[in-house]
């Protein structure tokens, strides 16, 4: 089942591509100059009947229009003997469709299941092999972990993916507190972004509750997160405010006088369902005490 976190591991390479850069220095794979990345359609389908789809599927073309190469990008969260076919099927439809080399990038948040991803797969008949897959994989292995404030500022897609990464590891509270220090400097865009992707990206663990102490706009809508819950709550408010003011504009413009008591009465009302009828009652009511009639 996909979840959220799984989204958050793969998704960021296509939000934020300048990622690629140091992650494939990580893997120690060229990666062309100054290249431009596309985000390609991750479904793989073959016109019928079994539906396959690669979590993340990104174009890497140099600068000079030379070949570049497709990459197929996969979240794991664990062993699943099931993907080395599924893996080899893709790289095989992605090199057809596109005519260009294609690699395989398995994203993993726990060590025993990047060793396993690692392969390399084989896939034949016992004795021999027709076929073998080798993912590239990043881990907690692999991936840095960034502790200090002016590193993670330098290239917050790599920090985030770093506490993303080792979010299930002693090291996560540093690692946030840097990347939370970091975006202290950055611009908004970047701090709302990072900031609700780390909640989705952090999933149920105990880093996600220190994420949330550390950072106070939605990128992922419908996934419960703090900031979405914070949203929502300041959207709720706000529309309270403006229909008890509609109240008190229909009055005035009718010329009814609004004492003191009601103005106050009107204004802390905090139940929306009230101030519609109240509202509703204000476009016939002869004083302002009336639209309160039946009211609570």
């Amino acid at each position: 089942m996909v979840t959220s976190h799984h989204e958050a591991a793969h998704r960021i390479f296509q939000d934020r591509p300048e990622l690629l850069d140091p992650v494939f220095r990580i893997l120690g794979v060229p990666l062309p100059a100054k290249a431009s990345v596309e985000v390609l359609t991750a479904d793989v389908t073959e016109i019928r009947p079994l539906e396959r789809r690669v979590d993340s599927v990104l174009r890497i073309q140099p600068p000079d229009g030379g070949t570049g190469l497709v990459l197929a990008i996969e979240a794991q969260g664990r062993r699943d003997p099931a993907k080395a076919v599924s893996w080899a099927y893709y790289l095989s439809y992605l090199k057809a469709k596109y005519a260009c080399p294609a690699l395989l990038l398995v994203i993993c948040q726990d060590r025993a299941t990047a060793n396993w991803a690692t392969g390399p797969f084989r896939l034949g008949p016992e004795g021999w092999t027709a076929l073998s897959v080798h993912p590239l994989v990043l881990g907690p292995e692999n991936v840095p972990v960034i502790t200090s404030p002016d590193r993670a500022a330098r290239n917050l897609a790599l920090a985030a993916f770093s506490a993303m990464t080792h979010g299930c590891e002693q090291e996560a509270p540093a690692i946030l507190e840097a990347l939370a220090r970091a975006l202290a400097t950055a611009d908004p865009e970047s701090v709302a972004y990072y900031s609700e992707l780390l909640e989705i990206g952090l999933g149920n663990s105990p880093a996600r509750d220190t994420w949330r102490q550390l950072m106070p706009r939605t990128y992922f809508p419908g996934r419960g997160t703090l900031i979405e819950q914070t949203w929502q709550e300041g959207e709720a408010a706000g529309r309270v405010q403006e229909r008890a003011e509609s109240v008190l504009r229909v009055l005035e413009h009718r010329k009814i006088p609004v004492p003191p008591e009601i103005r106050e009465r009107i204004l802390s009302c905090t139940y929306l369902d009230t101030l519609g009828q109240w509202l509703d009652r204000s476009f016939t009511a002869s004083t302002a005490e009336e639209i309160f009639t039946n009211g609570y």
